[in-house]
């Protein structure tokens, strides 16, 4: 089994999925932006400026398909790895998703002294991340599950993964 967190940026798929990692045993964690950044050896602000978004969505599915070729995988999605129907389907069959909610003021005071966010640079942040939450909200909601994380911390949003999974730390 795959287990595969989306959500938009700052919705915390990469510290949840670590977390979840550590109280699993025989899972690998993947954060498909680290793994891009391995691949491409520069940081996706340099991809996104040099390459354009459409290369990295390029790059970013073939890293998905890769992983998701094995299996015991906890995986770390971009915020925006959804918006390609093939990701969406390929997580959809491969993986038990799980989308990981927080209201739009929340994820914009998690995020909102990040500069490595390139979708994010150069506009009003605030309305940015209202206006692509609002954009992806339905794709994100096809998830098997949907956790709130709003006011909770890592390690309620852990247990409620876990439970929801039927699986026990």
């Amino acid at each position: 089994m795959n287990i595969a967190l989306i959500g938009m940026m700052g919705s915390g798929k990469t510290t949840i999925g670590k977390h979840l990692c550590d109280s699993l045993r025989g899972f690998s964690f993947y954060d498909t932006d680290e793994e891009i950044v391995k691949l491409e050896n520069r940081s996706i602000n340099e991809i996104f400026e040099c390459e354009g978004e459409e290369y990295f969505r390029k790059i970013e599915s073939e890293v998905l398909k890769k992983i998701l070729n094995s299996d015991n995988n906890i995986i770390s999605t971009g915020g925006g790895i959804i918006k390609n129907t093939d990701n969406s389907d390929v997580l959809l069959r491969k993986s038990v998703t799980i989308y990981l909610y927080a209201r739009a003021e929340v994820l914009y005071n998690r995020i909102k002294n990040n500069k490595e966010r390139p979708l994010l640079n150069n506009v009003d942040m605030e309305k940015k991340i209202f206006d692509l939450l609002k954009q992806r909200e339905d794709k994100y909601k096809k998830a098997k599950y949907i956790i709130d994380t709003n006011n909770k911390t890592q390690e309620e949003i852990v247990k409620e993964i876990t439970e929801k999974l039927g699986i026990h730390e």
